[in-house]
C-alpha cells in the first residue's frame, strides 16, 4: 500500500514537471513568434535566450534568498519535532543520512513493515543530550 502511494506521487510529479516543460517551451515559442517580425530571427533567438536566463537568475535568486533566512530558535526546554530531528541528522551526517535513505527504500520494496520500523526509531530516537 505504502509502495503504491509512492510510486503514484512518483507519477504525479513526472507528470507535473512534464507538463511545466511542455508550457515554458509554448511559451519560448510564442514569445519567438511575437519579435521575430520587429527584430528578425537571431535577435528574436537572442530575446528568447536572454529571457529564459532572467528568469533562471530571478528564480535562482529568491532560492538562495528563501535558504539565507534565519529559522526561528527553540527554546531550550521543549524537545524538538520529529521533521525538525531529521533535518538536524541530515545537515550533521548527509552521507549516513543517504545511504539510510536508499537503504530504506529497498526495505521498504521488499517489506513495507521496514519502512514503518524505520520511521517510528526517528520520531522516538533517543533522548536529547545522548549520544
Amino acid at each position: 500500500m505504502i509502495l503504491r502511494r509512492l510510486i503514484l506521487a512518483l507519477a504525479a510529479a513526472t507528470a507535473f514537471a512534464a507538463s511545466a516543460a511542455v508550457c515554458i517551451v509554448a511559451l519560448a515559442f510564442a514569445l519567438y513568434a511575437l519579435v521575430e517580425p520587429y527584430v528578425g530571427r537571431a535577435g528574436a533567438a537572442a530575446i528568447v535566450a536572454g529571457s529564459a536566463a532572467l528568469l533562471l537568475a530571478i528564480g535562482g535568486l529568491s532560492i538562495g534568498l528563501a535558504a539565507g533566512r534565519k529559522r526561528p530558535k527553540i527554546a531550550a526546554g521543549t524537545p524538538p519535532k520529529a521533521v525538525e530531528r531529521v533535518f538536524a541528522f541530515v545537515r550533521q551526517k548527509p552521507v549516513v543520512a543517504m545511504a539510510a535513505a536508499l537503504g530504506a527504500g529497498f526495505m521498504a520494496v521488499r517489506n513495507p513493515r521496514y519502512l514503518g520500523a524505520l520511521v517510528r526509531s526517528f520520531i522516538e530516537g533517543r533522548e536529547p543530550g545522548r549520544r
